[in-house]
């Protein structure tokens, strides 16, 4: 299968779909400079061709691309590869699109105009939760409040014995949530601990992903992320327990 296991010998396959000539010569040089391969594809339909030919590591993916968009591309690469990292590409004022991206399983995105160090750091963190088995093992870790569980080691979760899918990024913000559970924690916290770093970027970043969380936390069952306005977010048992 491919880009779920890293079995493969070689360097890192890099699916790069967008439509703008010059971003995506931009994009391969990038990579090609960080000594990754860099597959090039205009469409979503050479996308899907050249992820069966080659199978790519990871995608960078732009969300708005000629006849099939990038939400389309995105749901059947998820339909054959459920663990193949995915970055998308947006527009800065296509909020609706970044949700719809997170919704069919995007696992982060970067809005153009953007940097290329950006994106490489992005697909570094990405690689890195992709291949458990090249980082040190640590011991399974339980996390349970109410009847949310999450179980760090095998990155799953539950609500109500419910299995929960996340993308990479909706279970790192999760998890920095219920790792304080009942505390407010600001966006500049968010930031700094699930992106690694302090993050000067798009101000909704972090609404975008309490968003994308809360609809498959929370939809049709008692709320537990709240937001605490002009503070920030934190997590609770519905009841209101530990």
């Amino acid at each position: 299968m491919a880009g779920t296991s890293g079995t493969h010998e070689g360097p890192v396959r890099v699916l790069i779909v967008d439509d703008e000539p010059e971003l995506t010569e931009l994009l391969s040089a990038a990579v090609t400079a960080a000594g990754w391969r860099a597959l090039p594809a205009r469409d979503g339909n050479s996308a899907l061709r050249l992820a069966r030919d080659c199978a790519p590591d990871i995608v960078v993916l732009d969300g708005m691309l000629p006849g099939m968009d990038g939400v389309h591309v995105l749901r059947s690469l998820r339909g054959e590869y459920p663990r193949l990292p995915v970055l998308m590409l947006t527009a800065r004022d296509a909020l609706e699109h970044r949700l719809d991206g997170l919704s069919a399983g995007a696992d982060d995105y970067v809005t153009k105009p953007f940097s290329l160090e950006e994106v490489m750091l992005r697909l570094r963190g990405l690689l890195r939760r992709a291949r458990p088995a090249e980082t040190p093992e640590r011991d399974e870790s339980v996390r349970v409040l109410g009847d949310l569980v999450l179980a760090e080691q095998s990155r799953e979760v539950q609500r109500d014995g419910t299995p929960i899918p996340l993308t990479a990024k909706e279970f790192d913000l999760l998890l920095f949530l219920m790792d304080h559970p009942h505390q407010v924690l600001s966006k500049a916290q968010i930031l700094e601990h699930v992106w690694n770093a302090s993050f000067d970027g798009e101000g909704n970043l972090v609404e975008v992903y309490i968003y994308a969380l809360r609809s498959k936390i929370d939809k049709g069952r008692a709320p537990m992320i709240r937001t605490v306005r002009g503070v920030g977010y934190s997590i609770r048992a519905a009841d209101g327990g530990a």
